[in-house]
């Protein structure tokens, strides 16, 4: 069972990690930093929005308008380190990981 439990734990983590990517590149594209005719940039773009979006698009629509601020990435952050401490409180009870 502490397999499991490890594994979810590190998918979680892993896609943190995702969900901190789209949002910077969705930053850098929307400052022209990037070049958007780039291939691996677009690949790597729309490979994490893939990944986010359906996760995403529900708190979005959830969410009030803020004027142009998403404030969804952090919204699902925070439920996805909830998840997380749920996991370590529940399953592993003192056990260090």
């Amino acid at each position: 069972m502490n397999s499991l439990i490890i594994l979810v734990d590190q998918i979680i983590n892993l896609y943190t990690w995702v969900l901190i990517i789209n949002v910077i590149f969705s930053w850098l594209i929307a400052m022209s930093i990037f070049n958007t005719q780039n291939r691996i940039i677009i690949a790597i773009y729309f490979g994490t929005k893939r990944l986010t979006d359906p996760l995403l698009n529900p708190i979005r629509n959830f969410l009030p308008n803020l004027g142009g601020i998403d404030i969804s990435p952090v919204v699902l952050i925070l439920i996805l380190y909830f998840i997380r401490n749920l996991l370590y409180e529940y399953f592993y009870a003192g056990i260090p990981i």
